[in-house]
């Protein structure tokens, strides 16, 4: 699933999902994404959700991350096997083997803009 690039996390970002957030507690090493119109209704994650992403943790066995394939952020889910780690697409799919360069972070937090 696609994600889009929104900044990083300490600098204020225009959206309505994180105007309630407390930006102090982020470290300088977390951005945001949006998760795009790829997401499937009805899923823990919809079109609009801004994901909190650390860049400087290390993933774990099904943690949702963040990787740059073919030149687009992706959303993936952590499959440790061994010592290495496939990343599979959260709505199924096809998976990757990453290498440092392609991993961009794990996600820490999710936000949703509800409307009224």
């Amino acid at each position: 699933m696609r994600v889009n690039y929104l900044g990083p996390a300490l600098v204020g970002v225009d959206h309505p999902a994180v105007a309630e957030m407390d930006r102090r507690k982020f470290t300088p090493s977390c951005f945001l994404v949006e998760i795009s119109e790829d997401a499937r209704p009805g899923g823990p994650m919809m079109e609009g959700d801004v994901l909190v992403v650390d860049e400087a943790r290390t993933y774990g066995h099904a943690d949702l991350v963040v990787a740059e394939i073919e030149g687009e952020y992706r959303l993936f889910k952590a499959h440790r096997a061994g010592s290495r780690c496939r990343l599979l697409p959260p709505n199924g799919g096809q998976g990757y083997f990453v290498n440092a360069q392609q991993f961009k972070g794990v996600v820490v937090r999710q936000a949703r803009c509800w409307a009224v």
